[in-house]
């Protein structure tokens, strides 16, 4: 994933936000970086002006969020809290990894499938990393036709795709659905079909950052990434592949084309074992989407060394029961794909809904767009226009670790009428980016936007200081992405 900057009229910056598609072929260029000219210029008010602002520690409860699996026997919490101006500790941090981990000794390596001749192998990936994150608990097969066919992304299953769709889809509740409800490979996914599970975060490792991809491992669930394959399907040949010890290592200069799951690894795995031996022992253990039939029953071994394997990563950190909330509130059903900002590391957001029942605001949902990242959360009640929000006292504030999208519960259920205009609103701090806000974002060019943006359905709103707000889906052709769950009564 690269982000890209660039400048509109030298204030208001937008990096949008370009990904790898991997089809199991060639890799496709998905965002475009033209500057636009005419937009209207912005302040770069900083909301933090020396001595202007109480530090986001000193005030109220703040929360410190990692999400969680505890594993069997090892006693350690994932969720971390801390009172005012405490440390808070995060012991999946401090927590000793095993030398070598196989998520087929502890139960929790889903079935194995196999994408055939389709350009799906993103979809397998995200599914099976999905499906992971949920044993051995809960054992689900989760449908690979219904993401590739039910996003909001417009696309054949033979033309790719990459994790930032599949963040949109689980993300939106498009899914999952079971994969009984819409088998694979028939070309057909019915209508209908509701989420079974709601992912409510997920977290994002940094680029080769191998310690904490294993910790995601370790705590979380298969870690989907990415790599350049050399074959086609099980039945290809490539130099970079030894097929009597399942080992894989490339070292060329292609990008990544190929999405495979991380299940485990081994720090003494032989360097000798791969064709060509790279500089070091260690491997991740990966599990394809080419059936048992490739490898050792799917699975094969990447060397730490490969060029690709652990520079785009994706864990899904909380999957929840699809009764948690009754409703998500949104407008960015394709998610996270470029982000906006005041050339400084502070802006707020926002936007407005309108409740469609009696019904009660229980958590928002927002992207933390880089690593410590603060925020506070604010609601408005019976929301006017733009230039009335007054934001007052933030309902809760804290900071995220790790870069990804989190769902934050409020301390305290809103209520709203039915009819009702409502606003949610959030200020962040994210260190050295000067576009902290992520968007969806319409590509203007036809041969590019492959992405099926609305941007009548929503009514967002940027601001460098939280007293003026700018429209985003007027002025710079996006969504905020920003969500709101409710129950109803």
């Amino acid at each position: 994933m690269n982000l890209r900057d660039r400048w509109i009229c030298g204030l208001l910056s937008v990096s949008l936000l370009s990904a790898t598609m991997t089809a199991c072929s060639a890799p496709w260029s998905f965002w475009g970086t033209e500057k636009q000219e005419g937009q209207p210029r912005f302040g770069t008010v900083s909301p933090y002006g020396e001595g202007s602002r109480a530090d986001l520690g000193t005030e109220r409860k703040e929360t410190e969020r990692e999400g969680g699996k505890e594993q069997p026997g090892d006693g350690i919490e994932g969720n971390t809290e801390t009172e005012e101006g405490d440390e808070a500790e995060d012991p999946e941090e401090d927590y000793p990894l095993p030398e070598r981990f196989d998520y087929r000794e502890c139960g929790r390596l889903p079935r194995v499938g196999s994408q055939g001749d389709l350009g799906t192998c993103w979809a397998f990936a995200t599914m099976l990393a999905l499906e992971s994150t949920l044993m051995p608990e809960e054992t689900w097969d989760f449908s690979e036709d219904h993401i590739s066919l039910q996003n909001s992304f417009g696309m054949d299953q033979d033309m790719g795709g990459d994790y930032t769709m599949a963040m949109a889809y689980l993300l939106a509740w498009q899914g999952p659905v079971r994969e009984e409800d819409d088998p694979y490979g028939d070309g057909m996914s019915p209508a209908g079909l509701a989420a079974v599970k709601h992912v409510q975060e997920v977290q994002i490792p940094e680029a080769r950052d191998y310690d904490a991809i294993k910790r995601a491992v370790y705590f979380h669930g298969g870690v989907q990434t990415s790599l350049y394959m050399g074959m086609e399907d099980e039945e290809s040949r490539s130099e970079f592949y030894e097929e009597e010890t399942f080992s894989y290592y490339y070292n060329g200069s292609e990008a990544s084309n190929h999405d495979i799951v991380i299940v485990g690894w081994d720090d003494h795995y032989p360097k000798e074992n791969f064709t060509y031996p790279p500089g070091q022992d260690g491997a991740f253990l990966c599990v394809n989407s080419w059936g048992a039939q490739f490898g050792d029953q799917g699975l094969f071994y990447v060397s730490y060394e490969d060029v690709n394997v652990g520079t785009h990563n994706l864990v899904y950190t909380k999957v929840e029961d699809p009764d948690n909330y009754d409703a998500v509130y949104q407008s960015d059903l394709c998610g996270w794909l470029g982000q906006l900002g005041y050339g400084d590391e502070t802006a707020y957001f926002a936007n407005v809904f309108r409740a469609e029942e009696t019904e009660t605001l229980e958590a928002v949902g927002f992207y933390a767009t880089d690593e410590n990242t603060e925020y506070e959360v604010y609601v408005l009640e019976e929301a006017g226009e733009a230039d009335s929000f007054v934001l007052g006292t933030p309902m809760c504030r804290g900071r995220f670790r790790k870069k990804g999208f989190y769902t934050v519960a409020l301390p305290s259920s809103v209520a709203l009428r039915a009819g009702e205009r409502f606003a949610v609103a959030v200020f962040v701090r994210t260190p050295d980016s000067i576009h902290p806000v992520a968007i969806e974002y319409q590509n203007k060019e036809p041969e590019k936007a492959m992405a099926q943006v609305d941007l009548n359905d929503g009514e967002g709103y940027i601001s460098a200081d939280g007293r003026l707000w700018t429209r985003v889906e007027t002025e710079q052709d996006s969504n905020v992405c920003l969500k709101a769950y409710t129950r109803r009564k």
